[in-house]
């Protein structure tokens, strides 16, 4: 009887173990397990350089959403983004692709409007800056066509 109640034990805390690290996998990858709770913009760009999905969406240096996909159309690039719902980006907003870090980490950065009309949901953003491809300017630097 003893060595039943010993390993009804370690099952029942091997269950807790696995079960806490399913949600601290959960929690710190930051994936959504059930919908996400915000709404989709597109931006249209002429070079996405490096922006995967799941990429930050940033307003001020603070995470408002992710990319959400990624496509090639009519030879643009289209970014679908998931913008949380409770922020709200001005029509005549700017989205470009930026560079974190040294190691070139992606991201894309919205830099507010001024403008009283608000991007409703599957919207898109018309102002766009595209990724700057350094390989592109240090040629065009050393062949002169600067």
């Amino acid at each position: 009887m003893k060595r039943f109640d010993i390993e009804l034990v370690v099952g029942f805390f091997l269950l807790i173990g696995i079960l806490s690290l399913g949600y601290i996998s959960v929690k710190l990858g930051k994936l959504e397990i059930i919908g996400g709770s915000g709404y989709s913009v597109y931006a249209e760009f002429e070079k996405a350089g490096g922006i995967k999905v799941g990429s930050v969406v940033e307003i001020a240096g603070v995470e408002v959403g992710k990319v959400k996909s990624v496509k090639l159309k009519n030879y643009q690039a289209m970014v679908e983004l998931a913008i949380n719902k409770d922020v709200k980006i001005q029509e005549d907003a700017i989205i470009s692709v930026k560079t974190k870090g040294l190691i070139g980490e992606k991201y894309m950065q919205i830099t507010a409007g001024g403008s009283e009309k608000i991007i409703p949901d599957g919207g898109k953003i018309r102002e766009t800056e595209s990724a700057v491809d350094l390989e592109e300017l240090i040629s065009k630097y050393v062949f002169g066509k600067v």
